[in-house]
């Protein structure tokens, strides 16, 4: 499987979650590569809500869109546990956001991601 595809299935899982307001992720159907993405962003969500929201001048967390929400969630987890470039990781956040979110998105994930792997430079 490639990283891309299980990036999605775990996008998916969490925003099933975070939509439905569940205390855990469900991955008992998805691949393990997409397990573990879904599960290290849940675990860790609180920590990476709290740089999304620094990085985010103008959207509180709770009010942004529950996909944009959970693709910076992934994207976050990304810069700060796998040895994937920034510009890899927001790369592919942006492409999520093309795919499963609205025309403006893009530029909004690509933002709020600049940010926070600026923060950590």
């Amino acid at each position: 499987m490639k990283q891309a595809e299980a990036r999605e299935q775990a996008l998916e899982a969490l925003y099933a979650a975070d939509s439905s307001g569940l205390d855990l992720v469900d991955v008992a159907k998805l691949p393990r590569r997409a397990a573990d993405l879904a599960e290290g962003v849940w675990t860790n969500r609180e920590a990476i809500d709290a740089k999304i929201s620094d990085a985010s001048t103008k959207w509180r967390i709770e009010r942004m869109p529950i996909v944009d929400r959970n693709i910076l969630r992934v994207g976050v987890y990304e810069l700060e546990n796998t040895d994937l470039s920034i510009g890899i990781v927001i790369s592919e956040a942006i492409e999520l956001a093309k795919k499963f979110s609205t025309a403006k998105s893009s530029a909004f994930v690509n933002g709020i991601l600049s940010a926070v792997a600026g923060d950590r430079q």
